[in-house]
């Protein structure tokens, strides 16, 4: 009793002292707004003489407590504008207002500010990744597609291929045999392998959960990305991930639904420090789902930290990781008969849309573990420093599969069981502009890029007894144990190498503005590739891979340089612009000539021309373009000796894209986009010049999805969506005497929701009327699928 006694004193006295404090001490507080009286999110602000800073939350306010009685002066800093310094008093008891509105436009404060209201809430074009840039939409003249959060959310969006959706010209996504989704981009295979910016590959599947945004950057650009994997001539996939932010919040989310799908994700936002200097993000999410077809799973989970520090009122850390981890049957991947001198459709073929031929025991293993991290400095009013480390490692562990067919009724699968991994490092070092040289305004990134990439390979590829597929007898195709039986009477080819390349890059670009109106862009890269040859573990030796004419290609080493030119006219500022680009992208390729001459990297140029608007206040945002990609260099067979190849192949890829977001009245919103894609082999084989390259996906495609959310009173939060995709006929296989096609395709989606500030309630249905379709791979699509989804939110 005594010693309860003594506590309940003790608190009582502390609490009169805090009090007391509090008296004689002050409050300072204040909000921080753009130009056009947005809030500024993350803006560091510190009381110099007290050495105590913080972050500014979502609404762009801050404060400080407990400060004695004063002067002080408040030092507010932004990347990309003059530090401001406030003048305040504090006075006991009392709070002390410091808020403060940027003079002038500041777009990296534009590229983090939260899309909010309903207002063409769907569009969030500013990005500071796709110049490397602060860079405004209607300035940049290169085309680019962003797909939101606030968009992925509204189409309850459970994986990555989904999101291509929204993204003129990509096409029904192709899925890999072991999770990897890939998309197509002007004719080209491009897959979603930058991250933030840099490379950030995945050879797996990877999960949407934490994805604040997808940039489709159009056309080549190796310019500013490198020839990695993270980008094609097509253009690059660029997945921007949530950050922290200054408040403490989250929410948790199931979705169910058909053919046992369950799916559970969190988010989770909170301050470390007391100063809010320090942020941590948690985004994770598990997936488990049976096939629509008689065998077939996945399931998979995955989590995403992230964590940021305001080190000094001029310094940042930001430290970003992914991993996950799937365990999973290949979908189905049909080689059809290359039969000479028909035209056939899949339709035709009469492959069964709903069997895999496959068991539940020849299962893939991956893992996928990403990590970012990027240091920020501001060097001065006109100059920052950024650092940036990133490292990539994918691990492939089980068996894959694939479906070969032999004729026009049978086939026989083929199994790749073992271990692959592939590993990715990416450093950079960025140095960023923007100042003046006499009346010019120029905004510049000169940058160093080292990039190493490296896989190692220990599998076997088996392929087992032929099957009937149209008539199919018991226990057709495979399983684990004809698979084991296989590789023990050493029927398999063993793969058994280690492979690595070094990349070293330095590139500058400068947005020139000779008029408030109009403005130049100029970038030049020059990249040294080192292609250090295979090390076959079995023999010993060092040979390299196999060159395009059947030939060793052991190290080489080659030497690129590639351009990017651009020019925008602001018709009306800040509302219209004309745009043109000639942007460059290369691969590097490995052989020799029948004459002894090395072979010099393919290259491919874009010529690109159109308009882009922000207009009626922002309820219209839209992109009108004409592109020319010209391929040149490319190898095809020495029709004077077929053992070699020569490099004198052309290819073309011509198109127009348009694609708009708009909010006509209050409470609607649309997403639409449209795509045609003139691609065709200029001088190539015979077998295949002149005609469209198979793979390329469809010549037109078409997107829209259309929103109406009631915007006030009683059943504020209640919507509604609809929309769809479609695509004209593809190949699988095109040449002068065979060609296997793929029919047209319309996917319809419809949703309800009700979204509240503390919960969201929602139904989705995928492919309305269960369309038949495939993807370039013949992956047949799941027919109508629905999903229900409850969020709470704290």
């Amino acid at each position: 009793m005594h010693h309860f006694l003594r506590c309940f004193l003790v608190m009582i006295v502390l609490a009169n002292l805090n009090t007391a404090y509090a008296q004689t001490t002050g409050t300072i507080y204040g909000q921080i707004k753009l130009v056009d009286g947005q809030p500024f999110a993350s803006a560091s602000v510190s009381i110099t003489e007290l050495n105590k800073s913080t972050l500014t939350d979502e609404e762009g306010n801050y404060s400080f407590k407990n400060i004695p009685p004063a002067n002080y002066r408040i030092m507010i800093q932004v990347l990309g504008s003059a530090e401001k310094i406030i003048e305040v008093t504090v006075v006991s008891g009392q709070i002390t207002t410091a808020d403060y509105q940027l003079p002038k436009e500041n777009v990296m404060a534009l590229q983090e500010v939260t899309v909010s209201g309903n207002v063409n809430r769907f569009s969030k074009k500013e990005s500071k990744y796709v110049a490397r840039l602060p860079l405004k939409n209607l300035e940049n003249p290169q085309v680019y597609n962003t797909v939101s959060k606030e968009l992925i959310q509204e189409q309850s969006v459970v994986d990555l291929g989904s999101v291509s959706k929204n993204v003129p010209g990509a096409g029904i996504p192709m899925i890999a045999n072991q999770g990897r989704v890939t998309f197509r981009s002007r004719g080209f295979e491009t897959e979603p392998n930058a991250r933030n910016g840099v490379a950030g590959q995945a050879f797996s599947s990877i999960d949407p959960v934490n994805l604040e945004r997808v940039e489709a950057i159009k056309g080549p650009s190796a310019t500013l990305f490198g020839a990695s994997v993270a980008s094609s001539y097509g253009g690059v996939y660029n997945r921007v991930t949530k950050k922290p932010y200054n408040d403490f919040g989250g929410e948790i989310a199931y979705v169910g639904g058909s053919y046992n799908f369950n799916r559970l994700t969190v988010d989770v936002n909170t301050p470390v420090n007391e100063d809010k200097t320090a942020l941590f993000r948690l985004n994770g999410a598990t997936t488990q789902q049976k096939s629509f077809q008689d065998l077939g799973f996945s399931k998979n989970i995955s989590i995403a930290p992230s964590f940021s520090y305001q080190i000094t009122d001029k310094l940042s850390l930001l430290l970003d990781v992914e991993f996950g981890q799937e365990e999973g049957t290949s979908v189905v991947r049909f080689n059809p008969y290359n039969k000479s001198n028909t035209t056939r459709s899949i339709v035709d073929i009469a492959f069964p849309y709903k069997r895999t031929f496959m068991s539940n025991d020849l299962v893939y293993n991956t893992q996928m573990l990403n990590i970012f991290g990027q240091i920020n400095y501001k060097i001065s009013e006109e100059w920052t420093s950024q650092t940036i480390f990133s490292r990539a490692r994918s691990t492939i562990d089980g068996n894959i599969t694939a479906i070969n067919a032999l004729s026009d009724t049978t086939a026989r699968v083929q199994v790749i069981s073992g271990n692959t991994n592939f590993i990715a490092t990416d450093i950079q070092q960025n140095f960023i502009g923007d100042f003046k040289i006499g009346r010019f305004r120029n905004r510049m990134v000169v940058g160093l890029d080292y990039y190493n990439n490296y896989n190692d390979f220990d599998r076997l590829t088996i392929t087992t007894d032929a099957f009937d597929f149209i008539n199919p007898p018991a226990n057709s195709g495979a399983n684990l144990q004809t698979v084991n039986s296989l590789a023990q009477a050493g029927k398999g080819v063993l793969r058994k190498e280690k492979n690595r390349d070094n990349t070293y890059a330095a590139y500058v670009s400068d947005v020139f503005n000779i008029t408030d109106r109009l403005l130049t862009m100029v970038s030049l890269r020059v990249d040294r590739y080192e292609y250090l040859g295979v090390y076959n573990i079995a023999t010993g030796v060092t040979a390299g891979g196999i060159g395009a004419n059947g030939t060793s290609a052991g190290p080489y080493n080659q030497t690129s340089l590639s351009q990017k030119l651009g020019a925008v006219y602001e018709l009306s500022k800040d509302h219209l612009s004309l745009f043109t680009n000639y942007m460059n992208g290369f691969l590097n390729k490995s052989g020799q000539a029948l004459d002894g001459t090395a072979f010099k990297p393919e290259h491919a140029n874009q010529l690109e021309f159109g308009v882009k608007g922000d207009v009626f206040n922002h309820r219209l945002v839209g992109t009108l373009s004409y592109y020319d990609i010209q391929v040149a260099n490319s190898l095809r067979p020495d029709p004077t000796d077929t053992n070699y190849s020569i490099q004198d192949g052309t290819q073309q890829s011509r198109g127009f894209e348009a694609e708009f977001t708009a909010n006509p009245f209050s409470g609607f919103n649309v997403v639409a986009g449209y795509a045609y894609n003139d691609s065709k082999y200029t001088k190539a084989d015979p077998t295949v010049n002149g005609l469209r390259p198979a793979l390329s996906g469809p010549a037109t495609t078409v997107n829209f999805w259309l929103s109406y959310r009631i915007p006030e009173g009683k059943y504020q939060g209640l919507g509604a969506g609809f929309g769809g995709n479609y695509g004209t006929m593809s190949y699988v296989i095109n040449t002068q005497t065979t060609k296997v096609t793929i029919p047209e395709y319309t996917m319809l989606d419809a949703a309800l929701y009700y979204d509240q500030p503390k919960y969201r309630i929602s139904l989705k249905v995928n492919n309305l009327t269960s369309e038949k379709a495939w993807n370039v791979r013949l992956t047949p699509q799941m027919p109508a699928q629905f999903l229900g989804s409850f969020a709470l939110r704290f």
